[in-house]
């Protein structure tokens, strides 16, 4: 039975995740620190979800603690890492941002270490569209400049491929890297626009919309994110020099088993329209509060999935109201209202 140890299983894409494997026969060593960056409740009931699968484990530790990964990864020999464990919020950032470095930076140094340890055939660690930056060619491909992050998180992401690319030179260590488009979803976090903005609905208070609304969003439903991740852990990267044929457009380094991967819904979906969606799914009206451009952000993302769809025979597809629909389903039901 094939072993995969996830970090941030108690996180929302990582207990997603978990589930896919644990249903598909793996088993899982979950490792999450259980920040309270977000109501720790929410974290616990996913891992107790989890919990009642057969072939799932987990602890309790923070990423960056010296160690503390790479024991867990010594005690449990995953054949697969995938990390997706971090500080997550691109405003927090702005408030917060010795947390990320501490958290994505260090943190993920660790996990590195413990894959180089532990030998496994294959590392996929998340990065974010946020890379992208201020790059302004749309749709956002892998073989694009992103040389210019507008946040601390998005830097550490950057930062986290670099690394990857070095770990991956260094030590003959197939790293694949995946940039997430605006994931949501049931069980999403409250940070996020999805989950503010359904709770504003429903309880009659206004909607924070940024931008005046003139903003575009790569929409990706986290069940499709989960498959397209899924898909990725047998799409090894090689050695260089190994004969192996790339498929069209990728991202293979020359010099290291090492490639970049966009996962997104390949829609660029206006915020007004996303809200509306919301309106429709709850039955309510939202009260928009119209607001001027945060720092930090971008106005459109999108992403360009054709390489996600020639490594693995698919890519996300998801309508925004279907999947809008299934998370305040979700939110109804957890939250009783």
């Amino acid at each position: 039975m094939p072993r995969a140890l996830v970090t941030g299983t108690a996180g929302f894409i990582g207990f997603h995740l978990a589930r896919a494997l644990l249903d598909a026969g793996w088993e899982v060593a979950g490792f999450d620190g259980m920040t309270d960056y977000y109501d720790v409740t929410l974290k616990q009931r996913r891992h107790q979800i989890l919990l009642q699968k057969p072939g799932f484990t987990a602890t309790e530790a923070m990423l960056e603690q010296a160690g503390a990964v790479r024991d867990f990864a010594a005690r449990v020999a995953p054949d697969v890492i995938v990390h997706l464990a971090a500080q997550a919020g691109v405003r927090y950032s702005l408030e917060q941002p010795r947390a990320y470095l501490d958290a994505n930076v260090i943190g993920t140094f660790e996990v590195m270490e413990a894959a180089r340890e532990a030998g496994v055939r294959h590392l996929l660690m998340a990065s974010t569209s946020s890379v992208y930056g201020a790059e302004t060619a749309l749709p956002y491909r892998e073989t694009q400049k992103a040389d210019t992050p507008l946040t601390i998180y998005a830097a550490t992401k950057k930062a986290n491929e670099a690394m990857g690319h070095a770990w991956a030179h260094l030590h003959g260590l197939p790293v694949t890297m995946f940039r997430f488009f605006t994931v949501y979803g049931p069980w999403g976090r409250p940070d996020m626009a999805l989950f503010k903005f359904t709770r504003a609905i429903l309880e009659g208070e206004p909607v924070d919309i940024y931008n005046h609304g003139e903003m575009w969003r790569d929409f990706t439903y986290v069940d499709d994110l989960v498959r397209g991740i899924v898909g990725l852990i047998d799409a090894v990267p090689p050695l260089p020099d190994t004969g192996t044929e790339p498929v069209p457009g990728d991202t293979l380094s020359p010099v290291a088993p090492f490639r970049i991967v966009n996962i997104g819904n390949g829609e660029s979906v206006k915020l007004i329209d996303f809200v509306e969606a919301i309106e429709a799914a709850t039955g309510r009206p939202a009260l928009r509060n119209l607001m001027e451009m945060q720092t930090g952000d971008v106005p459109r993302t999108w992403a360009d999935a054709s390489l996600l769809r020639a490594l693995t025979g698919s890519a996300p597809a998801t309508p925004v109201a279907e999947g809008v629909a299934r998370f305040v389903a979700w939110y109804r039901e957890y939250y009783r209202v």
